[in-house]
């Protein structure tokens, strides 16, 4: 299962981030979240002691079509 970052732009726009053009991944969820913190970390304090959502980990589902094909189908 891989994990990506998005922040949010103060305007209700989510936006995913990017390193030289390649989106960031993660394989683990706590991974993921570590990077957030070290990117963006006044956001991630803000967001314990202000509310409200500026940053988030999303988990990238599997495209159907990527699952390996039954035999017969």
């Amino acid at each position: 299962m891989l994990f990506k970052l998005e922040v949010e732009n103060g305007k209700g726009i989510w936006s995913d981030v990017y390193e030289n053009g390649k989106l960031l991944t993660y394989d683990s969820e706590d991974a993921a979240r570590a990077a957030l913190a070290d990117r963006y970390p006044v956001l991630v304090q803000m967001e314990k002691y202000a509310g409200g959502k500026r940053t988030r980990v999303i988990r990238i589902l599997e495209d159907e079509d990527d699952w390996p094909k039954r035999p017969g189908t």
